[in-house]
């Protein structure tokens, strides 16, 4: 594969993994928040009109920015009646015969995510409740989580057309695999 497809695998791979990583870690803001809120509403009797809509904001951003390292570990569902009869090398044909679906559906996504973010930004959006939090930070999130996800559904594409030709990509110092 040429040294461009293989450098943008590689820093897509990267920012996947990295984001991924971080987006882990909202679980743990999210039981924060809900614990937060079992212990003011029911101890203290205080209730916090905020908690479940931030927690509700921070799956959001969860699985939006998780998407693509749960894509790049293999970890995303697939229906595998055939795919895992398979040899490696048919797998990365399906997957390369599929990809077009994928990059379609994203590019799609992307544009209505575009679109929703700039009607937030236009019109100031807030989200109707007592709390009233405005609804920009989120479409931000979710047009990167989006944009992330088709960079990464790119490198996957890239990695299954290098397998299905028997390559491989690899970044410096891995061992390669086909």
């Amino acid at each position: 594969m040429p040294k461009s497809i293989v450098l943008y695998v590689k820093y897509v791979d990267f920012v996947s993994e990295k984001f991924g990583r971080l987006a882990m870690y909202l679980v743990f803001l999210m039981i924060g928040v809900l614990l937060l809120d079992a212990v003011t509403r029911n101890v203290i009797r205080f209730p916090l009109s905020w908690c479940v809509e931030m927690a509700q904001f921070t799956m959001t951003a969860y699985y939006i920015l998780g998407g693509a390292y749960s894509m790049q570990l293999g970890d995303h569902v697939r229906m595998d009646l055939i795919y895992d009869r398979c040899s490696e090398k048919n797998k990365a044909r399906l997957d390369v015969a599929t990809s077009g679906c994928l990059l379609f559906y994203l590019v799609c996504l992307l544009i209505g995510s575009i679109s929703s973010t700039i009607y937030a930004i236009e019109t100031g959006q807030r989200k109707f409740s007592m709390w009233n939090p405005s609804m920009i930070p989120i479409k931000c999130i979710m047009v990167f989580g989006i944009v992330l996800m088709l960079a990464q559904a790119i490198s996957m594409l890239f990695k299954d057309i290098a397998k299905a030709r028997g390559e491989a990509i690899t970044h410096q110092g891995e061992t390669p695999t086909v």
